[in-house]
């Protein structure tokens, strides 16, 4: 039974759910673990609620094990007492919404999703009415799976399986705040009325969004692509941070002659956009432009980030009069700390990692794609008005000329003590180093800026989250400069007990 601690990964149940012949991995994730999981939950939310009702969304994206995981876990969970609200296809924000929205009003929901992960992989997500489940609370769930006999009724109450329409629905949401967003005059009910619009979902979840929101409110979306959910994802991966993808829907937006691309991950959590032109905004320059629009409605406010993004990131949400506050990688570590700050009576209304995890203060923190896009769609259906595109938002955003990711696997078993003591080396290594600088603050690991005519740029070592890696971000604003600090940083970790990728 302690094998299920194996199957936690951060906030997320993550496992291998479907067995691929050409795939040696062997299934840890069955409807068995998932069911236990599920039952265990659901005791959880019975104790943390001291109420005998308990209510359970259940919503899956396109994954080929979905079904099965979601038509089980229903069954099981009116067995012991659950109602249930089956909502299908859905998206990872709307289960959320599923506690929130006035005639769902769940106890709690569970999304089965894997994100990005290949096909093969399926998993959990969990929410409350305060939002995902954090690690904590998610370890105290497979406690329960662990140590408690989950085949007792939770009350002796009749229950019973109620399917609903959760996208409907929350695409209606979604369609009555963009439409006050943009108040148009002379179409408010159209307010994309003569714009293209194209949508790459990636054969996940959402490519509800191009007929049931941005049809509906007038955009012509002749173009869009992989709409339909395979679970296969025989296109590409539905990953906005995947070159492939992103390329993809740059594409797809050039050939259909569109005002704007979008593309989603395979639950939605995460999305990016194309300009008309065909510039691919994520990463740095997707926080750039939502950091924009939000700094425009909250002036001076506090913009968080994960650890690795860039300096011109920094200095162009300065030059917004916004105040960049980089912190820890991790959506969820992101987000706590701008939920930390605003408690502390500091306006931070966006908390945004550069993997397309954005989640807004006015949006309960929601980390949402859908939203996401839906706060660019509204700024830019009133530039379009005014015949300008929305990348020219982030004209003056200085970009690097180069950027890498090295991966570096750790061999000494002891592997988050070792990555500890080799951070604290590359530190002392770094003061003696003619023009490199150790930047402050930082949260995670060692950032160090170099000065150095053939760098000129920056680079961050820090220890992986989950894996026994270390992980080196490196930018350089001249040519062949990532390599000139690879080289200078290999140098002084080739004492350690490393292996680089080849």
């Amino acid at each position: 039974m302690k094998e299920l601690y194996s199957l936690q990964n951060g906030t997320d149940i993550r496992g291998v759910a479907y067995k691929d012949k050409n795939s040696d991995l062997e299934i840890n994730l069955s409807e068995i673990e998932v069911c236990m999981i599920a039952k265990s939950f659901a005791k959880w939310l019975k104790n943390k609620n001291k109420t005998s009702y308990i209510s359970i969304a259940l919503g899956m994206d396109s994954r080929v094990t979905g079904p099965k995981f979601r038509n089980i876990c229903a069954q099981e969970l009116v067995k012991v007492g659950v109602n249930v609200i089956d909502c299908g296809l859905a998206t990872t924000p709307s289960m959320f919404m599923s506690t929130i929205l006035e005639d769902y009003k769940a106890t709690g929901a569970i999304m089965f999703t894997a994100s990005h992960m290949p096909y093969i992989y399926n998993g959990m997500k969990m929410f409350t009415r305060e939002g995902c489940l954090n690690k904590e609370d998610l370890k105290e769930v497979l406690d329960i799976c662990v140590e408690a006999n989950l085949d007792d009724k939770i009350d002796d109450i009749k229950s019973n399986i109620t399917e609903r329409n959760l996208i409907d629905d929350y695409s209606n949401e979604l369609k009555e705040i963009i439409k006050k967003g943009v108040d148009s005059k002379d179409n408010y009910n159209k307010p994309f009325a003569g714009m293209k619009i194209v949508v790459d979902a990636g054969n996940g979840a959402g490519g509800f969004f191009a007929n049931k929101v941005l049809e509906d409110l007038g955009a012509n979306t002749k173009g869009s692509q992989f709409l339909e959910p395979d679970g296969h994802f025989p296109n590409h991966i539905p990953n906005p941070e995947n070159k492939e993808a992103m390329k993809a829907i740059s594409k797809a937006t050039l050939n259909a002659n569109a005002d704007l691309g979008i593309i989603f991950d395979t639950d939605v959590d995460r999305a990016a956009v194309v300009s008309k032109y065909g510039k691919e905004i994520n990463k740095n320059a997707l926080i750039a432009l939502i950091s924009s629009i939000v700094l425009e409605e909250n002036p001076g406010s506090t913009i968080v980030t994960d650890s690795v993004t860039s300096d011109g990131l920094g200095e162009y949400i300065k030059l917004l009069g916004g105040v960049h506050y980089r912190f820890k990688r991790g959506y969820k570590n992101v987000i706590n700390e701008s939920i930390r700050l605003n408690n502390e009576c500091i306006n931070s209304p966006l908390a945004i990692e550069t993997s397309g995890h954005a989640a807004m203060k006015e949006n309960y923190f929601l980390d949402d794609g859908a939203y996401l896009v839906a706060k660019i769609l509204i700024k830019a259906a009133k530039m379009f008005k005014e015949n300008k595109d929305v990348s020219e938002l982030i004209s003056e955003l200085r970009e690097a000329k180069e950027s890498l990711e090295c991966r570096i696997k750790i061999k000494n078993n002891n592997y988050k003590e070792y990555a500890g003591s080799i951070i604290e080396s590359v530190k002392e290594k770094a003061l003696e180093i003619e023009d490199w600088e150790i930047v402050e603050p930082n949260y995670e690991g060692v950032r160090v800026k170099s000065n150095k005519n053939n760098q000129q740029g920056w680079f961050l070592l820090r220890s992986s989250l989950h894996e026994p890696l270390l992980v080196l971000n490196i930018e350089s604003d001249v040519e062949n400069g990532s390599k000139a600090l690879f080289d200078n940083i290999s140098s002084i970790l080739k004492s350690f007990d490393l292996e680089f990728p080849k």
